[in-house]
């Protein structure tokens, strides 16, 4: 694995992950008045962060914050007549530091998931892989990603963490990614709305969080965004 470019380091740990989907309020402007949101909120807290905006506005918030920006979704394609994909070179060159890959919302083929991760860091980019479940964490560990997000798909957007309804999962997955791949940090996601949220994925050895609903669906983005870094 090539080591990390010189002009954007690796995330810092433990890491508060925000992925912004696509809900209407965090697109654009949105996108924008969230990300200042989390940069203030996370300096304040002394929290390291990362934001994951749609595509169309990765250029835009990584102009504005200084936190690592994230795409959602990366493709396994060259630059070139590939019309309506993401590649890895794109990413790079709209400012972002790296790409989630393989959300359950977006899944991949193992195969694929690899070469990403591969075309990733080649390109100086950090690759947070996500997993549904222990086996898939050790499966896709082999990937040897900087990160690895376990969120089982039916805890995602609900009112129940996976470190509180399901502890086994997070630990299992920690002690399954540390085998195979000892240099890959896992994160903990799926219904992580609260500090107590945060607070057990890391007693369960996580190296933080991948947040989304819990602060782009909040009434107060700010105060969710302070709730939750508290936890750290």
């Amino acid at each position: 694995m090539p080591p990390p470019p010189t002009d954007r380091p690796s995330l810092g740990r433990p890491l508060f992950l925000l992925n912004l989907k696509v809900y209407p309020g965090a697109l654009g402007p949105g996108a924008e008045r969230l990300a200042r949101l989390l940069e203030e909120a996370a300096k304040a807290a002394g929290v390291a962060t990362a934001i994951a905006p749609a595509t169309p506005d990765l250029a835009r918030v990584a102009s504005i914050v200084s936190i690592p920006v994230l795409a959602q979704h990366v493709d396994p394609v060259e630059p070139g007549a590939h019309t309506g994909f993401v590649p890895p070179e794109s990413i790079e060159r709209s400012g972002a530091w790296g790409s989630l890959v393989n959300h359950s919302e977006h899944p991949l083929p193992a195969a694929t998931v690899a070469t990403l991760v591969e075309r990733l860091h080649g390109a100086g980019l950090t690759s947070v892989v996500c997993a549904r479940d222990v086996r898939n964490a050790r499966r896709l560990a082999a990937t040897q990603p900087e990160f690895l997000a376990v969120e089982p798909p039916e805890l995602i957007g609900g009112d129940r963490s996976v470190a509180t309804a399901r502890p086994e999962v997070v630990r299992r997955s920690v002690e399954a990614v540390r085998r195979v791949a000892p240099k890959t940090l896992v994160l903990c996601g799926a219904g992580v709305h609260d500090r107590v949220d945060v607070s057990k994925a890391l007693e369960l050895g996580s190296e933080g969080v991948l947040v989304a609903s819990a602060v782009t669906r909040a009434s107060d983005a700010r105060a969710a965004l302070e709730e939750l870094l508290s936890g750290f």
